[in-house]
């Protein structure tokens, strides 16, 4: 007899012992933070940890960039540590609960997704479940005599690439979109002119910005993130390097003192050897 993977009951992905290990995690944070726990973790605010989380949050990125899957567990526990921590300050201090956290995670993932846990038609794919989020945040909104424009509630702590992907996956679920990929081509075509004739430094910098912008709009067509496109091309730019000046060494070059041609015959050289 075949098992139908869509009838297994989500509690059935959560074992007894997962239970208790996110128990023992809370625990583990709470004698930190208790009178004669450890003085640093007790100083802590949500304020002074917002860069371990952003630092946690990059470090699982780099996992996932990695394919690590070992490496990926470790980092989401030291992210899942970083929530525990935030829900223990807020507890300590009568904010909210992780109890609440959970609560109002679990009742919007139910919430926002009426055709798996409503009585919603279903969706015919991915973007039409992009639709339906949008269309569902903006009733929610409307609810509680909120009106917001779509480029609006995007976190200004957002790398500006993800943030420029982010507001322009917004403004298309509103209908402003070119027709095809061949109009975002088109413009960054224009854009490079635009720069090519820009007279000033703050013409250029202007010119650039909009460059950018329609880059990361083509990544968007490609549904390629842009800020993991860059971030991996950043990690493949750094091993070519240090294997030129690896290759130099071993050849008795000062990389520094070469010049532009055989630097150049040794990028191609690292290329092949550090992909």
């Amino acid at each position: 007899m075949t098992t139908d993977r869509n009838a297994e009951q989500p509690s059935d992905r959560v074992s007894d012992r997962d239970l208790g290990d996110f128990r023992t995690l809370m625990d583990i944070v709470a004698r930190l933070r208790a009178p004669g726990g450890c003085p640093w973790d007790r100083e802590q605010t949500h304020a002074s940890l917002k860069r371990n989380l952003l630092e946690e949050c990059y470090e699982a990125l780099e996992a996932l960039d990695q394919d690590s899957p070992l490496l990926l567990a470790e980092e989401l526990g030291d992210l899942l540590a970083q929530i525990a921590f935030h829900a223990d300050i807020a507890r300590e201090a009568g904010e909210f609960t992780l109890a609440d956290v959970l609560a109002g995670i679990n009742n919007k993932l139910i919430r926002r997704h009426p055709h798996v846990f409503g009585n919603a038609d279903s969706v015919a794919d991915a973007r039409q479940v992009e639709r339906n989020w949008e269309q569902l945040k903006a009733a929610e909104r409307a609810q509680q005599g909120v009106r917001r424009s779509p480029v609006d509630g995007i976190p200004q702590d957002l790398p500006a690439l993800s943030f420029a992907q982010l507001m322009q996956d917004r403004v298309a679920r509103s209908g402003f979109e070119w027709e095809d990929v061949s109009g975002v081509l088109d413009k960054i075509a224009e854009e490079v002119e635009e720069f090519r004739q820009a007279a000033t430094a703050a013409e250029k910098v202007h010119e650039l910005g909009d460059l950018f912008l329609v880059m990361v709009n083509l990544c968007r067509w490609l549904e390629v993130s842009a800020e993991d496109a860059l971030r991996q091309a950043n990690g493949r730019f750094r091993r070519r390097y240090l294997q030129m000046e690896e290759l130099a060494q071993q050849r008795g070059l000062d990389f520094a003192q070469l010049p532009l041609a055989d630097k150049e015959t040794l990028w191609q050289e690292s290329k092949k050897l550090a992909g």
